[in-house]
C-alpha cells in the first residue's frame, strides 16, 4: 500500500470532502449558495389606503358620475322642451291664422261692395280695415295661393269646376274661385279653382 493511500484511509472525513468537491455544481445549489451571500432586498410595499378614505373616495365618484348624468338628462330634457315648445307655437299661430281667413274673406267682399258704394267714409273704413288685415297676415308669414296660368297642383288646390279648352293650356288652372293660403310651407286652405281639362 502506498503512504499516501493509506493517510487517505486513515482519515476518512478528507475522503468525503474531496469527493463532495469532485461533483459538479448544480443550478439549485448556486441559488442556494447566492441567497445565502447576497443579503436580502428591502421590498417596497405601497402604503395601506385608509378604508374610510377609499369609501369616501368611491361615494365621491359615484355622486359626481350621477350628476353627470343628471345635468346630460336635464339638456336632453331642455332641448326636446325648446323644440316641442316652437312647434306648439307655431301650430298654434297656423290654427289661429286659419280661423280667421273666413274673416279675411268677408272683408275682400266688404271692399268689393264698398268700391260701388256713394259712401265715400265706409268704403275707407272697409279698405282701411282689410290693409290691417293683410298686413297682420303678412307678418305672420301668410301668402295667398295664387297660381292661374300654372299647371293644377292638387297639393294646393281643389279643382271644383272644368274650364273649356280656349280658357288655357289643358291642366293648368284658369280660374281661382276662392283663395286658398299658404304659412311657409304648410297650407291653410287649399284654393278652390277651375281646370282646363286635359
Amino acid at each position: 500500500m502506498n503512504p499516501e493511500e493509506n493517510r487517505r484511509e486513515a482519515e476518512p472525513g478528507m475522503q468525503d470532502t474531496e469527493t463532495k468537491e469532485d461533483q459538479p455544481v448544480t443550478e439549485a445549489t448556486e441559488t442556494a449558495a447566492e441567497a445565502e451571500n447576497t443579503p436580502e432586498k428591502e421590498t417596497v410595499k405601497a402604503p395601506k389606503k385608509d378604508p374610510i378614505l377609499a369609501a369616501a373616495e368611491a361615494k365621491a365618484a359615484e355622486y359626481l358620475a350621477m350628476a353627470q348624468r343628471v345635468q346630460a338628462d336635464f339638456e336632453n330634457f331642455r332641448r326636446r322642451n325648446e323644440s316641442v315648445r316652437a312647434d306648439s307655437f307655431a301650430e298654434g299661430r297656423r290654427d289661429v291664422a286659419a280661423v280667421m281667413l273666413p274673416v279675411l274673406d268677408n272683408l275682400e267682399r266688404a271692399a268689393d261692395a264698398a268700391a260701388n258704394s256713394q259712401d265715400e267714409s265706409m268704403k275707407s273704413g272697409v279698405e282701411l280695415v282689410l290693409k290691417q288685415m293683410n298686413e297682420v297676415y303678412q307678418k305672420l308669414g301668410v301668402t295667398a295661393i295664387n297660381r292661374v296660368g300654372e299647371k293644377f297642383d292638387p297639393n294646393l288646390e281643389n279643382a271644383i269646376l272644368q274650364g273649356s279648352p280656349e280658357e288655357g293650356e289643358p291642366g293648368t288652372v284658369c280660374q281661382v274661385l276662392q283663395k286658398g293660403y299658404m304659412m311657409g310651407e304648410k297650407v291653410l286652405r287649399h284654393a278652390m279653382v277651375k281646370v282646363v281639362p286635359e
